[in-house]
């Protein structure tokens, strides 16, 4: 895709103002790192707050008559409890197809007004999932998406403090739950969540107001701008998942160990697009697994490099792999055998034909620092 062919986000010359190297990502012209690099901007979120512009994922809302209405729409279309929403409550969730694969990814808030779901899904994604999810609605309950909304992401342990100067109450705020809130007059709906693996808000804005409140957070000493290219190390130190590396539509929740985001009601029950897989690798187990990854020395094994058992036998893949800044060496996810999954195992990544001593490691490489 060309650049011209992208879209741009309503901060997208606040980003060139800055320096940023922008590059073409899921149909958007996007920054993936600022003059100080990925390395630099991956510690500072660690040891900070990084502001991130997110604007490119999918916002939409979910609408019908009531919560019971929308919650048990919602409910024969992704595995997770909505139904158990409690007010202002956030859930992760999985967009399913009917063989089980993961169509996609994707947050779901009941939101304050009765009879909505705040439902965000990935960038690369949203026009297949507003389709898909409109599709499977029944009569009475409808998908409107929210095309004039920005969102960025303060991530970082010093982001509660950062926030607080503008809205003390959101100092509060518990993890996976949203509020409304004024920050220093731009209204905004602010949730407790992230993709870094540090505590950190979400903050949905208006595009009108997207630029007036960037530079907001960016005039505080404890705030810099961070791109793609750290974004992304973070989440793989935090164990997250990415679309299109360790969720694709051949991947079940439960090969990605995704399992904690179903209830066992859903579990029990099914009842949603996809359960027959899910209950029958419950039951049964999968034949894969997804599992960290630690290579020996100082080479990183990236994306779709093969993983071996030390008989050299092929027995999996990496599905994203780089250099951890904060764990100080190479680290990678992949899929391999259930059998070979074991944390303890020994393996070889096939890197430029040359086998490559690597050990599967628990997840996450880095501690998840969500306030709970």
């Amino acid at each position: 895709m060309s650049d011209s062919a992208n879209k741009r986000t309503a901060l997208y010359d606040e980003h060139v103002k800055f320096g940023a190297r922008m590059v073409p990502f899921a149909g958007y012209e996007m920054p993936v790192q600022y003059p100080t690099g990925i390395l630099t901007e991956h510690n500072w979120t660690r040891e900070n707050a990084g502001l991130f512009d997110v604007s490119h994922m999918g916002q939409c809302m979910i609408t019908g008559q009531d919560f019971d209405t929308v919650a048990r729409a919602m409910e024969t279309i992704v595995p997770a409890d909505i139904l158990g929403l409690g007010p202002h409550q956030q859930r992760y969730s999985q967009l399913l197809s009917e063989d089980g694969g993961t169509l996609d990814d994707l947050m779901i808030t009941r939101h304050a007004e009765d009879g909505m779901l705040y439902v965000v899904v990935n960038a690369g994604r949203k026009d297949h999932d507003y389709g898909w999810i409109g599709n499977h609605l029944p009569r009475g309950v409808s998908l409107r998406t929210l095309d004039g909304l920005s969102l960025v992401a303060l991530q970082g342990p010093k982001a509660e403090e950062v926030i607080a100067k503008h809205a003390p109450q959101l100092q509060t705020l518990k993890f996976m739950h949203y509020a409304d809130a004024e920050l220093s007059g731009i209204r905004a709906q602010v949730s407790r969540s992230g993709y870094t693996g540090e505590d950190g808000f979400e903050i949905s804005v208006s595009n009108n107001d997207a630029v007036k409140l960037w530079n907001l957070l960016l005039s505080d000493p404890l705030v810099k701008p961070v791109g793609l290219g750290a974004r992304d190390s973070l989440r793989l130190e935090g164990g997250l998942c990415l679309y299109g590396h360790e969720l694709d539509e051949t991947i079940s929740p439960v090969e990605a160990d995704l399992m904690w985001s179903i209830s066992k009601r859903r579990r029990a029950e099914g009842g949603f697009i996809g359960a027959a897989r899910v209950q029958k690798e419950l039951a049964e187990g999968p034949s894969r697994k997804r599992v960290g990854i630690k290579p020996e020395g100082r080479a990183p094994a990236r994306d779709g490099t093969i993983i071996t058992g030390m008989g050299g036998r092929e027995i999996g893949s990496v599905t994203s792999g780089g250099f951890g800044p904060t764990v100080g060496g190479p680290v990678a996810m992949g899929y391999v055998e259930t059998q070979s999954s074991a944390p303890g195992t020994k393996i070889q990544l096939i890197v430029r034909d040359k086998p490559m001593p690597a050990e599967i490691v628990k997840l996450p490489f880095v501690p998840n620092r969500f306030k709970r």
